[in-house]
């Protein structure tokens, strides 16, 4: 350790991403990444991107982007924020609403990056226990606290909580932020964008990286009241005036362009994860009921961890954590069916000979 850290630096335990190993012979189920590639219009978006556009700065604003997501969602341009990905977003949202202010709830057993960012930025993180089915205890949320956020669905465990339940939630705690995190409401969660103009306090972040395919150009949007989106905008411009490219912003147009590909992409996604969960049901794996692109499941011995080790060694990648209750679970990404298959077909030979 050099002398040279501060004290913080010391002191941090940062986020730690799925292993991001290469190669033909990989089944990678570990990242929650769509297993299909962005849309024809994406790509042509991409290529159309002029060299002269490259050796300029990006508009900082986002205009154009920001006015095809409003025009998507149905809201104006001043209740819509781009960033590096929803992580970028999330991370000025703590500092624009969170720091300074009372414990921030959030569940136990929810993103990990939010305790990173609750380090980082000096704020008091207050973990609300699951309920005893791994729902969320929405209940036990609000009161004396310096804002809510949670991911809906939820990760690791793909549970979604319904709209009215949101909206409850959010009519109990008028005085504070409420961030609801979306990054996997597009496949099969209730989103609450459309309450925004009804509720001053509430927050949605969303994200290309999940429902259409743009993991790797980091690319992410926040959806709240005019003031809200202010401060969020405040932060990024004593942070960083010029967050999204050129190439992701045209990207990110393209994208919401092309309604039929997405769609299709996250009906063929769906398909695979319930055919994927009655086929884990058969073989006694529990698997919650997931409204994401992953399922957690449970082996029927429990033992999360040779599984993981297993699978690994076959260069089948899921997610797993060794941690008080999620180390007998496992988080599965939902692959193309090939992959599902090769999953299914790995773990019955491990069950076989065990």
């Amino acid at each position: 350790m050099t002398p040279y850290w501060t004290e913080l630096v010391k002191r941090l335990t940062p986020y730690v991403p799925g292993e991001q190993r290469s190669g033909n012979d990989v089944v990678k189920l570990n990242t929650n990444e769509n297993p299909y590639p962005p849309s024809g219009l994406v790509v042509q978006a991409i290529a159309d991107v002029s060299p002269d556009s490259l050796r300029r700065y990006p508009d900082p604003q986002s205009t154009e982007l920001r006015k095809t997501l409003a025009d998507y969602h149905s809201v104006t341009i001043d209740q819509v924020f781009v960033g590096n990905g929803s992580d970028e977003i999330l991370a000025l949202a703590f500092m624009a609403f969170f720091k300074g202010k009372a414990p921030l709830q959030f569940p136990e057993i929810s993103y990990s990056f939010y305790p990173v960012y609750c380090d980082l930025l000096s704020i008091t993180p207050h973990k609300i226990p699951m309920n005893s089915d791994f729902s969320l205890p929405l209940t036990q949320l609000g009161g004396d606290c310096g804002g809510i956020i949670f991911p809906n669905p939820n990760a690791p465990t793909a549970i979604a909580v319904s709209k009215t339940d949101i909206e409850q939630l959010l009519q109990n705690n008028s005085g504070t932020v409420v961030l609801i995190d979306e990054a996997y409401a597009d496949f099969g969660a209730e989103s609450v964008i459309d309450l925004i103009n009804q509720y001053p306090n509430l927050v949605v972040s969303r994200t290309f990286s999940k429902g259409r395919s743009m993991a790797g150009l980091r690319l992410g949007a926040a959806f709240a009241s005019a003031d809200l989106i202010e401060g969020l905008c405040r932060v990024k411009d004593s942070f960083n005036s010029y967050p999204v490219d050129a190439v992701a912003q045209a990207a990110g147009i393209a994208s919401i362009g092309d309604e039929n590909y997405y769609r299709e992409t996250i009906r063929k996604i769906i398909a695979t994860r319930e055919r994927t969960t009655e086929l884990l049901k058969a073989q006694g794996y529990k698997v919650l009921p997931s409204k994401a692109n992953f399922i957690f499941a449970s082996p029927p011995d429990g033992d999360a961890a040779r599984i993981f080790t297993e699978l690994n060694k076959r260069n089948i990648l899921v997610r797993y954590w060794n941690k008080d209750k999620l180390n007998q679970w496992l988080r599965i990404t939902i692959g193309t069916d090939s992959e599902m298959d090769q999953l299914m077909e790995a773990l019955n030979k491990l069950h076989s000979d065990s």
